[in-house]
């Protein structure tokens, strides 16, 4: 088995949602290939660390925020690379090529670089996901306020929805979900369909989010462009990365010392679970969207909110 190499990797965002993407120079392995900027982890450095001299070496920039993302293991037939992924959302100085590189800006729907490196290929699809994953609340709205609030929403840039409504009857649920999709469609919003893998290929959703138990009975993910399930611990987190699940909901709470019968959102529960995760992971559980920055700092890719609460 060969040693791992660890490698500090930067997504710089573009408040348009642009990503950087740099061309590897003549001279070096891959040459070519285009990546996403970083560099390897020296002995004695902290991935963070490595990302902000790195990112200074490379690019001529300094970074100001970044997030702890994904970590992935990558084997190349020279070495195996263990990838840990930051997201910059802020920086000073205007990157370029500091060692001769090519740099583009792009779009993760419409990526038009290549070859992209073969361990770049996941996370490409993974920042197609947006912050915010919506949860359909049509009972408790009614149908008027439900669609003109949704409509809002989408115009406003929503880009991720799961129908989840229990209370409804199968031909009800059938007739709402239909018609979300298609108003979402318009937009180019993404639809998945709570536990129900048929509904969502009869309705030709975008995807399923799956419970936790169907999960675990799975030894494939759904034949869907996106998978998605709850997980409440790390057993189950593992077995959606080895499924291929392309994101997982987390929400840890605990009762409140103030209301014992109350639940409130563990973050120290959730950084753990989610701790070197290797799919995008959205925080849930009572959140608000002012929650969102701090559910970056602990590595989520976003939190998971009603659409009451948009």
């Amino acid at each position: 088995m060969q040693a791992v190499t660890h490698a500090a990797v930067a997504v710089l965002v573009q408040a348009d949602g642009q990503v950087l993407m740099g061309r590897r120079p003549e001279g070096k392995a891959w040459a070519g290939w285009w990546e996403f900027p970083g560099g390897k982890v020296e002995k004695g450095e902290v991935p963070y660390d490595a990302l902000v001299r790195e990112l200074h070496e490379e690019l001529g920039i300094q970074v100001v925020t970044a997030y702890p993302w994904l970590t992935r293991q990558f084997d190349y037939p020279e070495k195996t690379v263990k990838l840990h992924f930051f997201m910059v959302r802020a920086w000073q100085g205007e990157p370029y090529g500091k060692e001769g590189q090519q740099l583009l800006w792009q779009h993760p729907h419409a990526v038009s670089v290549a070859p992209v490196l073969p361990a770049n290929a996941p996370i490409i699809k993974a920042l197609q996901l947006p912050s915010l994953y919506a949860t359909t609340h049509f009972t408790a709205q009614g149908e008027a306020v439900f669609f003109e609030r949704l409509s809002t929403s989408l115009n406003n840039g929503l880009g991720l929805i799961q129908i989840d409504e229990p209370q409804l009857d199968a031909p009800t649920l059938e007739l709402f979900a239909s018609k979300v999709i298609s108003l979402a469609h318009t937009y180019g919003t993404k639809v998945l369909i709570h536990g129900d893998i048929a509904l969502a290929l009869k309705l030709a959703a975008d995807g399923v989010h799956l419970r936790a138990d169907q999960l675990m009975a799975l030894t494939a993910r759904p034949a869907l462009a996106w998978s998605a399930t709850t997980c409440h611990n790390t057993t189950e987190l593992a077995h959606a990365s080895q499924l291929g699940v392309d994101f997982v909901v987390v929400s840890p709470s605990v009762s409140s010392q103030f209301q014992p019968n109350a639940q409130v959102f563990d973050w120290d529960a959730f950084a753990q679970v989610v701790e070197g995760n290797v799919i995008p992971v959205f925080a849930s559980g009572g959140l608000k969207i002012k929650n969102l920055e701090h559910a970056w700092q602990l590595g989520a890719h976003g939190i998971a909110i009603t659409t009451e609460d948009l």
